[in-house]
């Protein structure tokens, strides 16, 4: 979540500027530039001896403040004060909870002055921020909501508190309200052609799910592969696809295909479930790369789980280097069939084998010769055969004209954000090709 430091009040009223002795003899009026005209404003002889700078001074820098305190309190105490007095006794409120570090006294003596009205644009902008973020520092939400509103009504700078606002409105609960101040600053960066900063899109994400706005979800989470891809994202991402009620099982090899490339890691348990998916639908080359990428990332081989890894790792071998030398003798019943599936699985063994032309050709012909019950489920293996093959563009072209509500549409969704994101990589497990049949369905 994003977050913002701030300082305590005091070191945030001492950064603007906040002198422990205000002009208490002229005017200090509301105006940049005061007219030439206008009376001069006093305090009363009463009242000005309790606070006289030559006085005040001394004993604050002498951190006298108790004095200092009994002398304001007296000087509250007298009957009747004007506006302009109870602008400069709250001003030297404010400077004496600056210096003594007393963040309550500071805060409300800087809301009753901006209250008076009597405050340059600039400096009013300034003190509402401070009020703003204090509140912020507080956790007080939805107080800091209402200053930072005002301070975007009353300041020349109305972006400055943006981020303050937002978070605000999202820790606050207001949910919608955060969604919605989140759009334009993730615009802006686009339009700008930099990448949105992961807080905000984390946090649009967040704000999209809590307020249930499915196209917003979507988005985000588009806009977070893209600019900001990472382990949990995606494992979520797939996760939520595959636990549907209308995810079909028979993608499930489908899903960890796109997993194994889309993950900077995975654990050992998914690279074996992808390599034993791959051994049952007889794509031993698949499987065999899974296994030796699991290895070779020291993933596999080790723990309890070892032997498991061994015996998958053999069964793939084996299937691998037998299919290797009888692969060949497939082509000619694969194009003498009725239909195009043989042509299609043999296309899809032979890319996996590392022979990604000669694969994707015979896929092709396949699909041409037409007669494949599933051709969602087809795109999904020739787009991922294309990715293999460093193909990006053909590979988007085939995953947008998957559209099934099996599961297939929301996986080829999936594969072209990370096939659109910056830095998509080439498939881990093409790293080790191997050989493997594919078996006729």
């Amino acid at each position: 979540m994003s977050t913002i430091r701030l300082a305590r009040v005091s070191m945030l009223l001492a950064a603007i500027g906040l002198n422990a002795a205000p002009v208490l003899l002229q005017s200090a009026h509301a105006q940049d530039k005061p007219a030439a005209a206008a009376p001069k404003e006093t305090v009363r002889p009463e009242l000005y001896k309790l606070i006289d700078p030559a006085v005040i001074n001394p004993l604050m820098t002498a951190k006298k403040f108790d004095e200092v305190e009994l002398r304001l309190t007296q000087a509250e105490a007298i009957a009747n004060p004007t506006p302009f007095e109870q602008f400069v006794l709250q001003r030297q409120r404010a400077a004496l909870g600056t210096a003594s570090k007393n963040d309550a006294m500071t805060l409300k003596a800087i809301e009753a002055i901006v209250e008076g009205k009597r405050l340059a644009e600039k400096e009013n902008s300034n003190f509402i921020q401070v009020i703003t973020n204090t509140y912020y520092q507080k956790k007080d939400y939805a107080k800091a909501i209402v200053w930072a509103t005002r301070y975007q009504k009353e300041s020349a700078t109305p972006l400055a508190i943006r981020d303050t606002l937002m978070l605000s409105y999202y820790f606050n609960k207001d949910y919608a309200n955060a969604l919605a101040s989140l759009r334009p600053i993730i615009a802006e960066a686009k339009a700008a052609g930099v990448a949105p900063k992961f807080d905000d899109l984390r946090l649009y994400l967040s704000s999209a799910q809590l307020v249930k706005d499915q196209a917003a979800t979507q988005d985000a989470t588009a806009l977070m592969m893209a600019y900001h891809p990472n382990d949990d994202l995606w494992h979520d991402s797939l996760n939520r696809v595959m636990i549907k009620p209308t995810f079909n099982k028979r993608l499930h090899l489908d899903a960890y295909r796109l997993k194994i490339v889309a993950q900077k890691a995975m654990e050992p348990g998914d690279y074996v479930e992808l390599a034993e998916l791959a051994l049952e639908t007889g794509y031993f080359s698949e499987a065999k790369n899974v296994i030796d990428a699991g290895y070779a990332g020291g993933v596999l081989g080790t723990g309890a789980d070892a032997a498991k890894h061994k015996n998958v790792r053999e069964r793939a071998n084996k299937g691998a280097a037998d299919d290797a030398k009888n692969i060949g003798t497939g082509e000619a019943p694969a194009l003498k069939a009725k239909d195009g599936l043989p042509l299609f699985n043999l296309g899809y063994a032979y890319a996996t084998m590392g022979q990604s032309d000669k694969g994707i050709g015979l896929m092709q012909q396949g699909l041409a010769k037409g007669g494949l019950k599933r051709p969602d489920e087809a795109a999904l293996r020739l787009g991922a055969s294309y990715a293999r093959a460093g193909r990006k563009d053909e590979a988007i072209k085939v995953f947008e004209g998957v559209k099934g509500g099996d599961g297939s549409g929301e996986l080829a969704r999936l594969w072209i954000m990370h096939l659109k994101a910056p830095a998509a990589a080439a498939p881990a497990a093409a790293a080790a090709p191997a050989a493997a049949p594919a078996p006729a369905k």
